[in-house]
């Protein structure tokens, strides 16, 4: 028996529920175009970072070329993320490996 349209709109919300549900790293990634002071003044503005882990997390995504720099659910990720990418440093969101 086919599903629903009904059935099929709650199974897709069930599926990015638990998506969202499941814990996320927010990462900064490096580039050759911003620098530490800028980087590091939106770690602290945006993800609430002190001066001194924003500092050691520059450096991680600077000689790493990359770094989760936060955890937390996707919805709170993804806003810091568009923060982010609107100060110019490229970020995204992924799903934490089990």
């Amino acid at each position: 028996m086919p599903f629903s349209k009904e059935a099929a709109q709650t199974q897709e919300q069930l599926e990015i529920d638990v998506l969202t549900d499941e814990p996320c790293r927010l990462i900064v990634w490096n580039d050759e175009v911003n620098t530490f002071e800028w980087v590091i003044e939106t770690l602290v503005d945006i993800c609430g970072h002190s001066q001194e882990q924003a500092e050691q997390c520059a450096y991680i995504i600077h000689f790493r070329g990359k770094y989760a720099v936060q955890q937390g659910p996707f919805d709170d990720l993804k806003t810091k993320a568009e923060a982010i990418i609107d100060r110019g440093i490229n970020a995204t969101v992924e799903g934490v490996p089990a």
